[in-house]
């Protein structure tokens, strides 16, 4: 969420309005956007964007009751090593409540204009399988250690320990390769698409947790969905997510979203789904 011609402390006042509004009109959840510059998405790169891992420290502190996480953190411009003490940092401000979220990155005009080398997508999803390995062992393990081809860590101290298990999310649809990682190494997934779109790629995932073993159910299933139109409209289309099959939605807001939005929204959301949060 951005706010044009806003200074920055005006941009994180309203971007604080907004997460607590939510948290207070039953969102379980709060993501910020793990990018140096908007992209199209969020109106181009003049548009103002804070840094995500400050951000979401600032909201541990402020909120109380929604988890918190990045959608998603980029393995190409982030260490997994650092990833992993910063979310646990979030971790323990927030008391217990970060998520971490992580995919192989996508913008490739990003990484040109910010000196990242931007990797072909064989290699992006090398690395995506080494982070998971390595941030596995920072946030489960008191000293781990591993050689891989890209990273490598010996004897990772992570103190203070995270408060409880900190979830792996691992954003991305990729149906050969991304959606097989999710199976194999993380606690959530997330991707887009339409409905048709997003059955099959349950479907997919559901396959590849059969290949290995691993009960789908022990994964929650989560798609991102454009905070658009009248919040019927908003209603119906996470609805129909989650009767396909998913365990919840992220609404992503394309432009900005002023607190009593978020909150008609939420409310809207609440009463369609009876006691539980958005």
């Amino acid at each position: 969420m951005s706010y044009p011609d806003a200074s920055g402390p005006e941009v994180y006042g309203r971007i604080l309005d907004a997460a607590l509004a939510a948290e207070e009109n039953g969102f379980d959840s709060l993501w910020v956007p793990d990018h140096l510059a908007q992209n199209a998405v969020g109106g181009g790169p003049r548009m103002p964007l804070l840094e995500s891992v400050a951000l979401l420290g600032a909201l541990a502190a402020k909120t109380r009751r929604t988890h918190l996480g990045m959608l998603v953190a980029g393995v190409t411009y982030r260490n997994p090593t650092l990833l992993a003490k910063s979310i646990t940092a979030i971790d323990a401000i927030s008391g217990g409540r970060a998520v971490m979220g992580i995919g192989a990155a996508w913008d490739a005009d990003e990484h040109t204009r910010y000196g990242f080398a931007f990797p072909p997508v064989a290699e992006r999803m090398q690395r995506l399988e080494e982070a998971l390995i390595v941030i596995k062992g920072m946030l489960n393990e008191e000293t781990p250690s591993y050689a891989g081809r890209h990273y490598a860590v010996r004897e990772g101290y992570n103190f203070p320990r995270p408060a409880g298990r900190i979830p792996i999310l691992v954003a991305g649809g990729g149906e050969r390769r991304t959606l097989q990682l999710v199976a194999r190494h993380a606690d959530a997934a997330n991707f887009g698409g339409d409905i048709d779109t997003v059955k099959r790629k349950l479907d997919v995932l559901a396959r590849h947790c059969a290949a290995i073993g691993r009960d789908p159910s022990t994964l929650v299933k989560t798609v991102i969905h454009f905070l658009e139109g009248s919040a019927d409209q908003v209603v119906a289309a996470v609805g129909e997510r989650l009767e396909a099959g998913c365990d919840g939605v992220i609404l992503l807001a394309r432009t900005p979203h002023e607190a009593g939005r978020v909150a008609d929204v939420g409310n809207a959301l609440r009463r369609a789904l009876g006691d539980g949060t958005a």
